[in-house]
């Protein structure tokens, strides 16, 4: 069955930080993520029929009618929504953003990228909220600024592998105004292979560097617009979406301490980064909740 060669991978496990009676939901949510991921990814067939026949399993069962070859990732995701009585389009995104990824392969304009992020990444935001009861307007435009953050810093950590398959997702204008063209993201195919990644001689060039720079900050401005979320949620999510976010603002850390070298192994981020981020925003909600008369 199609869906069945992609539903293998081991999916992450829910943040410790979340209530444990909601880690189901969030583990359907990520199911169903993944599964969408690697059929527009990495399923071997057709990857727009895949994609298809996986929002039409999905919307079959929301109506009554489950297919007999059902996917259990489909059947987990639709058992969480119909419980929790959660939208369904911001899963119908993800499947849209994947046949976008199969068609689209550059970005004419920075809103053009923001579009497809509100495809791919600001759903899962979304439902993650509405799991928590806490989707209103406001918490909605910070979550999006942040998951669209996040998308962009996963972007930046991979642009020369996405290079060397013909896709990029750094604007047109952008390129143009520091004088950077497509193929000067390839790096010599002597020096980079996608099994080994390491820095060509030299590394990128100047203008690959500042490119990229620009993008970083670009990409921390986004989660920064998105911070006051951490301080607006009580309890463990507040902390959750503080730990997204300094895994953002961690790995956006390692990629300057390459100096924006784009052929140059991705650094993990280092931990102690991560953690003068995290106490950064932890401290930042204590105090917000102080100036609002009394702990969040």
């Amino acid at each position: 069955m199609v869906l069945g060669q992609a539903g293998g991978e081991n999916f992450p496990v829910a943040s410790r930080l979340l209530p444990a009676q909601v880690r189901g939901d969030l583990m359907a949510l990520y199911g169903w993520a993944r599964l969408v991921d690697e059929l527009g990814d990495n399923y071997a067939g057709d990857r727009l029929a895949a994609l298809d026949l996986a929002e039409s399993q999905l919307r079959a069962t929301l109506a009554g009618s489950p297919p007999q070859d059902l996917h259990p990732l489909v059947a987990t995701v639709a058992a969480t929504v119909e419980r929790r009585g959660l939208p369904v389009q911001p899963l119908l995104d993800l499947v849209q953003a994947n046949r976008q990824d199969q068609v689209v392969k550059r970005y004419r304009t920075f809103d053009e990228l923001r579009s497809y992020c509100a495809l791919s990444a600001n759903p899962v935001g979304r439902t993650v909220l509405a799991i928590f009861g806490a989707a209103t307007p406001e918490h909605v435009a910070w979550s999006d600024a942040i998951c669209t953050g996040l998308q962009l810093v996963e972007h930046w950590q991979d642009v020369a592998e996405d290079a060397i398959v013909g896709r990029v997702y750094i604007p047109e204008p952008d390129m143009a105004r520091f004088g950077v063209t497509p193929e000067q993201l390839v790096p010599p195919p002597a020096d980079y292979t996608h099994r080994n990644r390491r820095a060509a001689p030299g590394g990128a060039s100047a203008e690959c560097r500042a490119l990229m720079a620009f993008e970083c900050g670009r990409a921390r401005l986004l989660l920064d617009e998105g911070t006051p979320l951490v301080a607006s949620l009580k309890g463990r999510l507040g902390l959750a979406v503080a730990g997204f976010l300094a895994g953002g603002h961690a790995a956006l850390d390692a990629l300057a301490a390459l100096d924006f070298d784009i052929y140059a192994d991705t650094a993990r981020p280092a931990p102690e980064r991560f953690t003068a981020h995290f106490l950064r925003l932890v401290v930042g909600k204590a105090r917000a909740g102080t100036h609002r008369g009394g702990p969040r």
